[in-house]
């Protein structure tokens, strides 16, 4: 439990170094080329979810709506990973998904939106920016994929703590 907690701490850290280093040095859209014609540090204020989901909602509404989902979300995957008691990968998974939402919620708090930064992109398409809880959580997504389609629960006793 140790390694979970302070994986949890390393990367809620990360996060928000990352997010505070764009914040002071950065102006509001500025942009910089780190590999031309892919890859640029772009300082983005999202205030919808993943993809800029409910965007446009009123911004007191919004804010309260994600702290609201956020806290719930966070207390759920508290209960899960506590309830874990055989798969290690889903305890890392929750690790990790717990550490991305804690990651946006301080900034939801903070600034009633999330810092994004990493914005990828072929010539003018561009993926939608994001930042390292983005990337904590599809992480902790993609490890309880892994988990679910290849490991089965009755088979997996040598993958207890």
């Amino acid at each position: 439990m140790k390694r979970l907690v302070l994986i949890l701490f390393v990367l809620v850290g990360f996060d928000q170094y990352t997010k505070q280093i764009i914040y002071k040095n950065f102006y509001l859209y500025e942009s910089i080329p780190v590999i031309k014609g892919f890859f640029s540090i772009t300082y983005i204020l999202n205030p919808g979810a993943a993809f800029g989901f409910l965007a446009n909602m009123s911004e007191n509404y919004r804010v309260l709506f994600f702290v609201f989902v956020t806290i719930i979300a966070i207390a759920l995957v508290i209960y899960l990973l506590i309830k874990e008691k055989i798969f290690k990968i889903r305890k890392y998974a929750y690790t990790f998904i717990l550490a991305g939402a804690f990651g946006n919620l301080i900034d939801r708090i903070w600034l009633g939106k999330v810092i994004d930064f990493l914005d990828f992109y072929i010539k003018d398409h561009h993926w939608p920016a994001f930042n390292v809880a983005d990337i904590a959580i599809s992480v902790g997504v993609g490890l309880l994929l892994i988990d679910m389609i290849f490991f089965k629960k009755d088979s997996l006793d040598t993958a207890k703590d």
